[in-house]
């Protein structure tokens, strides 16, 4: 069956790497991916896929189907670049991978039953889509769900940050500076909360972080400023941690709409992300074909200090986000144009042939041992469950 799979990418490796060059000379910001969207959905079209584009009514999002029943085998794309930066962080490398493996598992899923599933997961520097793609039920019915991506050295899946980005705003009237000079203003309310968030901070846990950036719309040296907006990034190790944070700020911002009678308004200015909860059977599994594919030297898990939108996924379905090296020069950094530019080397496309292979393999043992599937499953409902 390996063999089989290595052949059949063979056949489509032409279209795998136009496709990951393709994203990379046409980079588009979060939620504008219209070239990277239609691109993708037309070479899934080319192989028999069924495609719903602007799924759920969301732009540029998509779901390719092949197969029938279940398991049901869940891969991801993200294909939106850093504005005037490109693919620093190679999201092209993360949609050429999953489409490899979308297409080979695709391949033979008829011959071995259960469905093959990719979705198009725009925005994702932006909080990403898939917690409202979670909130809607999409993830429900599916079985696994896998996404890889590019970096500088290979390391099993591990955990992320949960974020909460919180907005806030106070809102008192304009007036003329000299008639009220004694007049509260909505920046002194904003300045208050800060001073006191900053103050209790010394009882917050080790693993919770919150930064903030303060605005005024309209402000000039003649009028009180009558809108403060205040952006605050809650970063934390698990999503209860950010949740303390979060009720802590609101009470904060109680009191100082008490004290000094302006109003407060909270909102979201982007989407929240839980923290990710790797499935450790499922990680056994993909590092086992990893290996097995060529790939000896891998790290151990990766905890990394920003949020993934995929941590949503992580709390509804067995999920996995592991990190393959596309480098061979020990120079190049994460994040960097000259990593950018490593993803349509030859070295990364190999490694992208590599990790489709074990993805596709990781399905098809799942598909095949239904034992190792309910193994996955029992660790997640046993883990999710306590957190």
């Amino acid at each position: 069956m390996k063999q089989k799979i290595i052949s059949f990418l063979s056949t489509c490796n032409e279209d795998i790497r136009n496709l990951c060059s393709y994203l990379y000379k046409h980079p588009e910001s979060s939620y504008n991916e219209v070239k990277a969207s239609n691109y993708i959905c037309d070479l899934l079209d080319k192989y028999n896929f069924q495609i719903e584009k602007n799924f759920l009514n969301i732009k540029n999002a998509f779901i390719a189907k092949k197969g029938k029943g279940h398991p049901k085998i869940c891969y991801l794309c993200e294909y939106d670049s850093i504005e005037n930066e490109g693919h620093i962080t190679g999201h092209n490398m993360v949609t050429a991978m999953s489409v490899a493996a979308t297409l080979a598992l695709g391949n033979i899923i008829n011959d071995i039953g259960g469905s093959v599933i990719l979705i198009g997961c725009p925005g994702e520097y932006l909080g990403g889509t898939k917690g409202i793609m979670v909130k809607q039920g999409v993830f429900d019915d599916i079985d696994v769900v896998m996404l890889v991506h590019p970096d500088t050295s290979t390391c099993e899946s591990g955990s992320s940050s949960a974020i909460i980005p919180l907005g806030l705003k106070f809102l008192s009237k304009n007036k003329l500076t000299f008639l009220n000079k004694d007049s509260y203003t909505s920046l002194d309310a904003a300045l208050l909360t800060i001073n006191i968030l900053n103050s209790i901070k010394k009882e917050f846990p080790d693993n919770l972080d919150i930064n903030t950036v303060i605005s005024n719309n309209g402000y000039t040296t003649l009028l009180l400023p009558s809108e403060t907006e205040i952006k605050l990034c809650i970063r934390a190790s698990n999503t209860a941690t950010a949740n303390y944070a979060h009720n802590k700020i609101i009470e904060i911002a109680r009191i100082v709409t008490k004290l000094m009678n302006i109003p407060n308004k909270f909102f979201l200015y982007e989407y929240p992300n839980k923290e990710l909860v790797t499935n450790r059977t499922l990680n056994r599994l993909f590092s086992h074909n990893l290996k097995e594919s060529g790939i000896i030297n891998i790290n151990p898990p990766r905890d990394i200090y920003a949020g993934l939108s995929i941590g949503d996924v992580s709390h509804k379905v067995p999920c996995i986000h592991p990190y393959i090296s596309i480098i061979n020069d020990t120079t190049i950094k994460y994040g960097s144009i000259e990593f950018a530019k490593a993803t349509i080397s030859t070295f990364a496309l190999k490694q992208c042939d590599i990790v489709a292979t074990s993805l596709v393999l990781t399905a098809i043992d799942l598909i095949e041992n239904e034992s190792l599937l309910k193994e996955v499953k029992t660790e997640f409902f046993n883990t999710v469950h306590t957190i």
